[in-house]
């Protein structure tokens, strides 16, 4: 005979609680389970709405590294090739100096 992993009135709990806005790592802990066991019953259930996932970053009209660099190489007077593991703020901090310095004619 099949282990029974959740049984109904287990999954009418999840689901009741997730449709109440609990978070499923309550609801796991609620239930002794993991949070992708919960999930994954959700999902079978038709319950559980994704959540979008954040971006890490919005690129938007920034120019990116590698044009940085390029700029950065017209200004700087050194060989910028080791500086492609640079933060993109630091380039753009780098590249800043070295431009306010060539308008100040110094």
């Amino acid at each position: 005979m099949a282990q029974i992993n959740y049984t109904k009135e287990m999954t009418e709990k999840a689901i009741a609680d997730y449709q109440a806005g609990m978070p499923v790592e309550d609801i796991a802990f609620a239930l002794d389970k993991s949070v992708r066991s919960v999930r994954s019953k959700l999902v079978r259930e038709g319950v559980y709405i994704a959540q979008e996932k954040s971006k890490s970053s919005e690129k938007g009209d920034a120019p990116s590294k590698k044009e940085l660099l390029l700029d950065l190489e017209k200004v700087a007077p050194f060989e910028v090739d080791g500086f492609q593991g640079a933060t993109k703020k630091a380039i753009d901090t780098l590249l800043n100096h070295f431009v306010e310095k060539s308008n100040n004619g110094t």
